[in-house]
Formats: C-alpha cells, sequence, structure tokens
C-alpha cells in the first residue's frame, strides 16, 4: 500500500496552524502582567492601571500591574523583552523611555526592532515647577534668579536619563542656566524635598502636580509644550518667554517584538475603542492627560521619529550613558 507523503504533510501542517490559530484567538487565557518603569502614583503608572481595568473589564482577564523603577526604565524594558512573546507579559512606558534609553544607559535593545507597538493612551507636556520658597512668581524671574547663582541651585527627577531630566536639561540649555541635577528613584520623593525646600525646580507633568496644587507650596511657571495645557489654561509655554523645543510625555503599551499580531491587534482594538469612549476619554482628562489614538502602525513610526529625535537631543545635551 502506497502512502502518499505530501498530502498527509501538508494536512498535518494545516492542522497546526489551525491549533496555533486557535489558541492564540483564546488569549488571554490567564493573568496578563503589565510592567510599569516607575514607582506608583506618576503618571505612567495611573494611566497604566486605567487602561488595565478597561482591557481586564474588556478581556475578562486580570491585567496585573507591576512597578519595576529603576536604570532609567531600562529594568523593567529588558524584563519584557525577556519574556515569552506570548502576550502575558508586556511594558506600559513613556514612549521616551526606549527611544532614549540606548543614547543615555547601557541599554542593548532596538526601540525599533525589539518591540511591537500596540497603541498610546495619552500625553501630557512637563511642567517647570518650584517650591514656594523661590522668590520668583514668573519663568523669567526665575531665570534671573538662578543665574544669578550660577551652579548653586538644585533641581530634582525622577533619575538620571528620565525624562524629568532630560525635559529639565532642555529647558537649562535654552535658558542657559547652570543647575545642580540631583536624581531621585521617582517624582514624589523629589517632590518632598521640592517642598521641603531641598531643590529648587522639579519638571513635572500636571498628573503629577495635581495633588499639590491646592498645597500652595509648589508653583507651575510654565509648560513645555507648543500650547498652552488644557489642565493648566493660566499656565503659559516656555516658549511665551524664550524658543525652546517642546518636551512631551507619550505614554503607550509595547510588547516583545515576537509577540503575534493577533494579540497585539486584540489589545489595540480595546484600547482604540476605550479612547473612543467619552467617559474613558473623560477619566484621561481628569487626572490631567490628553487624550490620543493610534494604530499599531501609527504608533511605529512615533517611535521610529522619537528615536531619531532623541538621538540628536541627547548629542546636542553632551548626555553621557551610564
Amino acid at each position: 500500500m502506497r502512502i502518499t507523503i505530501r498530502p498527509l504533510l501538508i494536512a498535518l501542517g494545516l492542522a497546526a496552524s489551525l491549533a496555533t490559530t486557535a489558541a492564540r484567538a483564546a488569549w488571554p487565557e490567564r493573568p496578563v502582567t503589565v510592567m510599569v518603569p516607575f514607582t506608583a502614583g506618576g503618571i505612567t503608572d495611573v494611566l497604566a492601571r486605567l487602561m488595565a481595568e478597561r482591557l481586564q473589564e474588556a478581556l475578562k482577564q486580570p491585567f496585573i500591574i507591576e512597578n519595576a523603577p529603576g536604570a532609567a526604565g531600562v529594568i523593567a524594558a529588558e524584563r519584557v523583552l525577556k519574556a515569552a512573546p506570548d502576550g502575558y507579559t508586556l511594558l506600559f512606558t513613556p514612549v521616551f523611555q526606549i527611544t532614549m534609553a540606548p543614547f543615555t544607559t547601557a541599554a542593548t535593545f532596538d526601540p525599533v526592532k525589539d518591540f511591537k507597538p500596540v497603541t498610546v493612551v495619552g500625553t501630557s507636556p512637563f511642567v517647570v515647577t518650584v517650591g514656594a520658597a523661590v522668590p520668583a512668581t514668573t519663568l523669567s524671574a526665575f531665570i534671573a534668579y538662578v543665574k544669578a547663582r550660577p551652579g548653586q541651585i538644585p533641581f530634582g527627577s525622577a533619575g538620571t536619563g528620565s525624562l524629568s531630566h532630560v525635559s529639565g536639561a532642555l529647558f537649562l540649555k535654552s535658558a542657559g542656566l547652570d543647575m545642580v541635577h540631583v536624581p531621585y528613584r521617582g517624582l514624589g520623593a523629589a517632590f518632598t524635598d521640592l517642598i521641603a525646600g531641598h531643590l529648587s525646580m522639579v519638571m513635572a507633568t500636571p498628573v503629577e502636580l495635581k495633588s499639590y496644587l491646592d498645597s500652595g507650596k509648589i508653583r507651575p511657571l510654565a509648560v513645555t509644550a507648543t500650547a498652552r495645557s488644557k489642565q493648566l489654561p493660566d499656565v503659559p509655554t516656555v516658549i511665551e518667554t524664550l524658543p525652546s523645543p517642546p518636551s512631551i510625555t507619550l505614554n503607550g503599551l509595547v510588547a516583545p517584538g515576537r509577540t503575534p499580531q493577533e494579540i497585539v491587534d486584540t489589545l489595540a482594538r480595546e484600547i482604540i475603542a476605550a479612547e473612543n469612549s467619552p467617559a474613558f476619554r473623560e477619566r484621561l482628562v481628569r487626572v490631567g492627560v490628553d487624550p490620543i489614538v493610534a494604530t499599531p502602525q501609527e504608533f511605529a513610526e512615533i517611535i521610529a521619529a522619537d528615536t531619531a529625535r532623541w538621538r540628536d537631543i541627547v548629542r546636542e545635551l553632551d548626555l553621557k550613558p551610564h
């Protein structure tokens, strides 16, 4: 009896393909871990938890936030890249955290090739924020105050290579200022020292400023976007005082590079549906960010453009890898 091998192999291959497709279609069948490269309470953590809550409702599985701060986001990013590309370990991060890391840290990953973009959730500017003890109520007065004390005034950030650090460095370069950088493991500790008078300036988003605004202990002087923030309409932009490149944060979800496209598309579909929901958009605005909708392809283009931008900025600021 002759057995025709080729049709049998084709049949077996088709069966395996159908089984794989069925397995992917069933995703997620267990809890999904979403890594966040900062401590709890900051803009990235807040947005990640809002997104996770929505995905959990839509996909009927827990989406668990795991905070892994350190090394300017590299720890969280590399943990995700070492995980199986099966959709069960994801990274929610500011875009710059992966696009800038190869130029400011010892990161070995390629932001364009090693991650699979899902979508962006929200965007926000940074705010030049000073403590109440600083004798300046306008950006121009603050610039004059620092210029009179070169190399003496400290400013804090969420860590060396973080966007709060680099956005601060961009502002200082634009204004011709010399301040002392003090890195922290997250902005919470930096705000504690700003309020105590140990720091004079912190760059933060409206989300991070929100709980301090009514205290009278901090003073927002200017936002780093090209237009005034909807959350802080009375606060001028930096460019109303001096020419300076914009500095904003885009927070979004990425997966390991070999994650099946079906999983990426499922995640993107649910997040974009949420972004188009008035109730969800209102929640984003309420916490202090502007909603933004992007397909996986559009997000990939954002990552590629941002990588090229930070390569040039880091070179211009002469920031060395650490």
